[in-house]
Order: structure tokens, then sequence, then C-alpha cells
């Protein structure tokens, strides 16, 4: 009887596990939207002469005339077999998508809405896209975009959306710094965001390996500190980014790193950078002797007047180049040996002040100042969270301030929405897309090895490698109380470019972006509230394959052979 009773409970386990396999609809929109209604899987023939009507807009007018020659022209061929919808050849083809937009004036900034709904219709001319706003609106052309298959074109039809994310925040951060992406590179994963409904391009633009970014009022530090003149970003090129990322519904977040990795800032400004163009960790010294982390060594120095004449213009010309209301200043990674090198810090230090002073010193001289030009400043949790190196709460205003967590996941979040901070969730758990491609540093020991034992991460500081299904499954706001929850404003996967640059920019991103896209969208968790990773499978190759077929070099998840048969390459056991 007790084999039996067991028996049973496998079968319905091995079941319910099959279940989550199996495709919800013949035709998916990535990320999920909230609610899908399609009682009937049918479509119908797009008209030759589709046409999008929409409100005249700066952006949205660009937005609607891309997303018309996207829909008629691409004609989309599926890697899954549509057989099981039904395709009315008589009715008359779809002729328009008409667009009502509620709030034309309201801005791109943290916490606009973007909710939408999308009627297309079984009989008659016209689908019909209600949305809050302009960039709500331009979510909801994505998913109209991917309804759309074959040649000639046809439209699913008979079908009810209505879509909002769960997080306003939903990211990318990209290091320029380390190695340099032309403005094409870009453009065009500014262009696979707003495809898969990401709405922030966190941009890293400095750090101590280069200065890329030109300061018209300090020009001498992108032309001293970047690699060269052909790889730096001029005013015009940061606009042509800006204005790129508002066509395309999707904010520029620009982050000027300091007072830590600033060892670029030396070429133009020695005096005012500590331990600047040293060997990052001396012979024969321990770990916590080192002056930098990795190679690349520098950090402001607080004491130096000059430090915050630099920086004043800096902020002023940056804050002038980008319209986003964030402004992202770093603050991370601060390194004790680097600033006790330098000998005015040396005699602060002797007469009893403290490292947390020093940098209590340099938040005190640069937050009033960026707050002043009506934004908000973000910051690595260092500045909150680091054992040795921190500032006292009361000098980060919590109205003033965000955090950007990237350590200890679940737990260092905790830390910050408990003391009352919004927090951006980054782990490098779980985001960090350069993980698992071993370390960069040369004459490494490591890996002199003879047998297969005793590699573990590879070198790799956060390795393993962070898959798609890993970054799809986490939850942001774990082990969170409701109130806390509601500083959570969304994530960010970040890309470091260590061992990354344009050759496998696209790789490296997509489509494990696209994981976060449509966990931070829609959630991870079905309607019974199960993870529904399984079925989101089939979902992903087929994103992906669209993706690819639209110029994005996105990284296959799975053979093809998969996708022909489906169910077939997911596992049935609990591993």
């Amino acid at each position: 009887m007790a084999n039996s009773v067991a028996n049973f409970n496998l079968i319905i386990l091995v079941i319910s596990l099959f279940t989550t396999f199996v495709r919800s609809k013949p035709i998916d929109v990535w990320p999920k939207p909230r609610t899908f209604l399609w009682p009937k899987p049918q479509a119908r023939l797009l008209d030759p002469n589709f046409s999008i009507k929409s409100p005249n807009h700066q952006y949205l007018t660009p937005a609607a005339n891309r997303y018309r020659n996207l829909i008629v022209n691409e004609h989309y061929k599926p890697l899954f077999n549509l057989s099981s919808v039904s395709v009315t050849a008589s009715a008359p083809p779809l002729q328009a998508l008409l667009i009502e937009i509620f709030d034309l004036n309201s801005p791109l900034k943290q916490g606009v809405n973007e909710s939408y709904n999308l009627i297309i219709p079984a009989v008659g001319g016209s689908a019909s896209l209600t949305a809050q706003t302009v960039w709500a609106a331009m979510r909801g052309l994505e998913t109209f975009s991917q309804l759309v298959w074959g040649k000639p074109s046809i439209v699913a039809v008979g079908l009810t959306i209505s879509d909002s994310p769960i997080f306003g925040h939903r990211g990318i951060m990209l290091d320029t710094s380390r190695n340099y992406y032309k403005v094409e590179d870009i453009l065009r994963t500014i262009e696979a965001m707003s495809a898969n409904k990401l709405n922030v391009f966190h941009w890293h633009i400095t750090d101590s390996h280069s200065f890329p970014l030109v300061i018209p009022s300090e020009p001498e530090l992108a032309a001293r500190g970047s690699y060269g003149s052909d790889m730096q970003y001029s005013p015009d090129d940061v606009k042509r980014i800006v204005d790129f990322g508002f066509e395309h519904g999707v904010r520029v977040l620009p982050e000027i790193d300091s007072p830590g990795h600033t060892g670029s800032w030396a070429e133009a400004y020695p005096e005012i950078v500590a331990c600047a163009n040293k060997f990052w960790w001396p012979a024969g010294t321990k770990w916590e002797d080192r002056l930098a982390s990795e190679p690349g060594t520098g950090h402001l120095n607080p004491l130096h007047p000059k430090t915050y004449q630099v920086l004043t213009n800096v902020i002023r010309d940056v804050v002038a180049a980008f319209p986003e209301s964030l402004y992202h200043s770093g603050a991370d990674e601060i390194i004790p040996n680097c600033w006790k090198s330098d000998p005015t810090i040396k005699s602060f230090l002797s007469k009893g002040g403290t490292l947390s002073q020093l940098l209590e010193i340099f938040i005190n001289n640069t937050l009033p100042f960026i707050v002043s030009h009506n934004r908000t400043v973000v910051y690595w949790e260092d500045v909150l969270l680091d054992a040795t190196v921190r500032v006292d709460p009361s000098l980060l205003p919590r109205e003033h301030t965000i955090l950007q967590t990237w350590n200890n996941g679940h737990n260092n979040t905790k830390l910050i929405v408990s003391s009352g901070y919004r927090v951006i969730v980054s782990s490098s758990d779980f985001y960090y897309l350069d993980c698992g491609h071993g370390d960069f540093i040369g004459n490494d020991s490591r890996y002199d090895q003879q047998t297969g034992s005793g590699q573990g991460n590879g070198a790799s500081w956060c390795g393993p490698f962070k898959t798609w299904q890993l970054i799809y499954n986490y939850d942001i706001d774990f082990g969170l109380t409701e109130e806390e929850k509601k500083l959570v404003l969304g994530g960010e996967v970040a890309l470091w470019s260590e061992q990354a640059d344009p050759t496998v920019l696209d790789s490296r991103i997509w489509p494990r972006a696209s994981a976060l896209a449509e966990s931070l969208w829609s959630g991870n968790k079905d309607e019974m509230g199960k993870k529904r990773f399984g079925e989101a499978t089939d979902r992903l190759n087929e994103w992906r394959n669209r993706m690819v077929s639209r110029g994005i070099g996105a990284e296959p998840i799975q053979p093809l052979w998969c996708t022909r048969n489906p169910g077939m390459c997911n596992t049935v056991n609990l591993l």
C-alpha cells in the first residue's frame, strides 16, 4: 500500500512538473503580459497598407513610425508550429492600430505609469491601444509587434491584453570605461532593451581605467584620461544616445563613480588623486594591504580643494547633458591603503581622523551640490554598509538618496530598506553578467593545474556563470515586509567590462537580460503562484530567435532540436 501511494505521488509530481512546460498559447509575448485573454486562438491577414494612428508627440511619433515599418516588413518566421491558430483568410485584413493616450505630457522618469490595454478584434478594421502615457504606448506597440508573423503578415486577433509592470525600474548597467563601446553598440543595446520593456540604461561611463566622457568645462579629463580621441563620447554623442533613449522609452542614467575608481582622472589632475598609477597589489603584501581590488588604482583626495573645483564642473556638465532625474555618484570600494598612501591624508589620520570621516567630507561636499540641481543621488550600497569605510546615515537624506545593492543578496537589500532607503537591486550572486569567465589578471598561479579538481569558480570572484534561469527565478523583494517592499524600485543586471567589449556585448547581455525583464515586468510565477521557468523556456527560445532576426546577437539557450521537440529537453525529476 505504501509503495502504491508513493508511486501515485510520483505520478502526480511528474504530471505537475510536465504541465509547467506546456506553452500557454501558440504565440506569446515577451515579457509575458499581466493579463492575456485569447479564448480562441485565431488570426487574420494584416493589410499591406497597415497604419498606426497616434497623437502627435516628439517621441511617440517616431516610435509609431518605427513600429509600423517593423510590423509590416518583419515577416517573422516562428520556431514553433502555429497550426493550432485558426487563420481566417476570408476575413477582411486588419487595417490600423489606433492609439489613445490619457496623459500626453507625462515625462519619462522614475515611477512613470507604463500601463496599457490592447484589443485586437476578430472582426473590424482597427485594433485599439489605450495607454496612460506615451511611454506606456511604446510598451503596447512592442506587444503588438510580437503578435504579427509570417509572409504575408498575419496578426493574432480576438484577444485582449491588459498590462503593466510590477517594478518601475528595470535596467541594464554597462561599463564603458574598462573597454570602450561605440555609440552604435550602445544604441543597439537600448533598442533591444525597449523590445524587452526594460526602461533604464545605467551608463557606468568612467572608472580608473579610462575617462571617455568629454566634459566641456574640463576637456583635459577625456583628452588625457581616455584611451584615445577615437574612444571618447562627445556632447553630440551623448545627445544622440539620450534622444534615442527617449524615442525608445529608455531613461539614460549616468554614473560618474567617485571618490574611488578615479585613477583615470590623474592623467589630467595628478594632484587630486591618491595612489594613482601604482601597482595594485604590491609583492609580498596581504590582500587587505592592497591599493585596489583589481589593476587600476586611484581615489580622489577629499582633502584637496581642487578636487571639488573639478567635481563641480563635472557634475554641472553631466547634469546639463543628461535630463535623467537620478545622478549615480558611485562611492563604492574605498580601499583603505590607497587613501593612506597620500601624505595629506596620512597626516589627517595621524591627528585622529578616520577613513569614514574622509568619505563623509566627500559626501558633504558633493551630495548637496547634486541635489541643488534637482537630482536624486544614487550610491552603491558601500556608502552605508561597508565594514570599514562608510558614512553616518544622517548624512544621506532618504528623500534625496537611493542605494544600489550588489553584495550578499537578500541580506543587504533588507538592511537598506529596513533603514528607510529606496533600493535598486543588482545582486552580484544573481545579476552580474560578467561572472563565470575566470579572472583577467596575468601571471595567475591558480591556473597552473594538472587535474580537474579544485578549479572551483575558475578564479572568477563572482562565479559561477549566471544562467538565465538563475536570473529569472531571483525574487528581489524576498523576505521583506509589505512596507519594505514599497522601497524596492526594481533591479538591474550589470555587465562590467574587464573581459567584455563590442565583440561579445550582445551575447553577454541577451537573452539573460530578457529573463530579468520578464521577472520584473510580470513576475516569475504563474496564476497559482508557482515558478514558471519551465514553460518560460520555450517562450524564451522563441523570443531569442526573434531578437536574432532583429539584429541582436543573443546567445542560444538550447539546441534547435529542443524547439522542434517541445518538452523533450526538460527534466521531470527534481534536481
